[in-house]
């Protein structure tokens, strides 16, 4: 019986990241980023977007799911 369970907790998990995965696109480039700003900003300001990212992301054509911009926070 605790197979079973964890057997269905380790398949949600699973299937959750490949959803996850999918969504951000992440299989679909042979790199993780698109270049060097691209790997700066998912490891420093992803934590606050401003204008000037995103217009980055923009011109250059990251990829992943979109953070949208909130001048209030």
């Amino acid at each position: 019986m605790k197979k079973l369970i964890v057997l269905i907790f380790l398949s949600a998990f699973l299937f959750g990241c490949g959803a996850e995965a999918q969504k951000s696109e992440f299989w679909d480039h042979d790199t993780m980023y698109k270049n060097n700003e691209h790997l700066w900003y998912s490891w420093t300001g992803y934590e606050n977007p401003n204008a000037e990212w995103a217009e980055k992301s923009k011109e250059q054509g990251w990829w992943g799911i979109e953070i949208p911009y909130n001048p209030n926070k």
